[in-house]
């Protein structure tokens, strides 16, 4: 492991708006802030927003600055990605974003019911091979459903037509409440502020052309069914979506 990594995981144990939970806290049990971020993390009972795959948390530490009303959490496994978004929320004194490193699959032992008011999903993976690991999967939309308020929104930005199609058709399948959804976001002529944010990532696909899709969505009551459809792949291998940006997009 390159040193860098060693010496950004060694600072994370440090950082006060940084929570890693043990395995021990969260597996097959509640952690004890589950149903408390509000009142003992955040100090008000201001609604909370998470941003799932947080990666570099561009998101993350970008809606805090817009929006001081509200409280948000970044989603990570990678450590050494997150140290970038924790330390800029630092520096920058945005005292209502913080970051959570956990496996998504964990959401439910961490939050409790109706705690959450909206969940943004920004450059996934689109996970094209296995629809139980895609972050807007029945699956994964199942276990939001759990900790996720009612009429609570969830918002996807993606720069994968594959992804993007997918979760169209869930959504149609399902007949989910849809409010907003386009395939070419920055030709649209959607006016909203929060999608003046760009990550890290974005600005890539946007040097190479691609364009960028946006979904704003609520889930129902009812149980979620997968679309029984065929959907043509992306012209690219997911796991080089984060390689060097320099490198060509397909192999």
């Amino acid at each position: 492991m390159p040193k860098n990594k060693l010496a950004k995981f060694a600072e994370m144990e440090n950082l006060e708006n940084v929570f890693q939970p043990k395995h021990a806290e969260i597996f097959r049990t509640d952690h004890p802030l589950k149903g408390k971020w509000g009142k003992q993390v955040f100090h008000n009972n201001h609604p909370i927003v998470l941003e799932i795959g947080c990666g570099k948390g561009e998101y993350t530490v970008g809606l805090g600055k817009l929006y001081p009303e509200k409280n948000f959490i970044g989603i990570d496994i990678k450590g050494a990605r997150m140290w970038h978004g924790a330390k800029a929320a630092l520096e920058e004194h945005i005292s209502n974003a913080i970051f959570l490193r956990i496996y998504a699959e964990m959401l439910d032992s961490v939050f409790a019911p109706n705690e959450i008011s909206e969940i943004w999903i920004t450059f996934p993976d689109p996970q094209m091979a296995k629809a139980r690991k895609r972050l807007t999967g029945s699956r994964f939309l199942s276990l939001y459903k759990k900790f996720l308020k009612p009429n609570g929104l969830i918002h996807l930005k993606t720069d994968s037509p594959f992804l993007f199609a997918y979760t169209s058709a869930l959504i149609q399948n399902n007949r989910l409440p849809c409010y907003i959804q386009t395939d070419n976001l920055y030709e649209s002529e959607i006016e909203d502020k929060i999608l003046g944010i760009k990550t890290f990532y974005e600005l890539q696909w946007l040097s190479r052309g691609k364009q960028i899709k946006y979904i704003r969505f609520s889930l129902s009551e009812n149980p979620l069914l997968e679309p029984d459809i065929e959907l043509e792949k992306d012209d690219y291998h997911s796991e080089a979506r984060y390689m060097n940006p320099n490198r060509p997009a397909t192999l």
